[in-house]
């Protein structure tokens, strides 16, 4: 067990690990590419566990930056420990925070989902539904996007090092995207999902005119009934009207579009018929 301090303000030059569940390391190379504002965070921690950047390895760790999602019985408990040595765990990235792509299998059972990857090898995979890290154990900071969102990153490991807390962003990427005075990419004739999507990105793809595509995960009050009414009735505003009539969505496709970075376990997709939602949309 790590000993007993405030977080961030460390007896000693905190030791830093970073590590790997189901996932692609694409977050922790991200950090890699951090460069100059890496070598400037070394000279405050020491980094003693990172697969992709180092051969070494220790047991003894303060802050651990935990990637990917858990996905196996295994990861449960590999987790727990990582949690009771870590003083402080972030998750890094969607996966570790959200869930992410690896979330997409369960729309089926296991028993289905092995049989149609694995086939007469579905019996050796040791599998569970998908769900973050966050849903398994306590975390103290968090970091989203795929990957993982640099500039937030930089700033959870200021907050961790000077004892402050960090809340992510709770609104949608449409308020950086006014805030930055963005052309809204509905008026190009494109689908995004930054209405119902977090922010704290800084709206980067659509600083680039590419739309949302949620990779940052739901904010916590967003309106998926309103989504649905907006992007199917023909009663639309008129710009939004023009997309709607570009793509002619149907109930299944908006959900499978939300569902690329939304649908872990524990969090329950509402029923987007126009006939359940409210008249707000709610």
């Amino acid at each position: 067990m790590a000993t007993e301090r405030t977080i961030g303000r460390f007896a000693h030059r905190p030791q830093v690990a970073f590590f790997d569940f189901a996932c692609c390391e694409g977050c922790q190379l991200s950090v890699l590419q951090l460069e100059e504002n890496l070598l400037e965070i070394l000279e405050h921690v020491d980094v003693v566990t990172w697969r992709e950047a180092m051969s070494e390895e220790s047991s003894e760790y303060d802050i651990a930056f935990c990637e990917g999602s858990i996905t196996r019985e295994e990861d449960i408990e590999r987790i727990k420990r990582i949690r009771e040595k870590a003083e402080v765990l972030v998750t890094l990235g969607s996966c570790a925070s959200g869930g992410c792509h690896n979330e997409l299998k369960n729309q089926w059972s296991m028993e289905e989902m092995t049989g149609l990857v694995y086939g007469d090898h579905a019996d050796e995979i040791d599998t569970i539904p998908s769900r973050p890290i966050s849903a398994v154990v306590d975390v103290d900071y968090q970091t989203f996007g795929c990957p993982v969102s640099l500039p937030e990153f930089v700033t959870v490991v200021k907050r961790i090092l000077t004892g402050q807390s960090y809340d992510p962003p709770n609104q949608p990427v449409c308020v950086e995207c006014k805030h930055n005075d963005y052309l809204c990419v509905f008026e190009k004739g494109t689908v995004c999902l930054g209405p119902v999507t977090r922010c704290g990105c800084g709206a980067i793809c659509t600083a680039y005119g590419d739309p949302c595509r949620g990779c940052r995960g739901l904010m916590d009050s967003a309106n998926l009934g309103a989504l649905l009414k907006a992007w199917t009735r023909e009663q639309a505003h008129a710009i939004l009207g023009k997309v709607v009539e570009r793509y002619g969505f149907t109930e299944e496709e908006i959900l499978a579009r939300v569902r690329v970075y939304n649908n872990w376990p524990e969090l329950e997709l509402p029923d987007l018929s126009p006939e359940e939602a409210g008249p707000d949309g709610d």
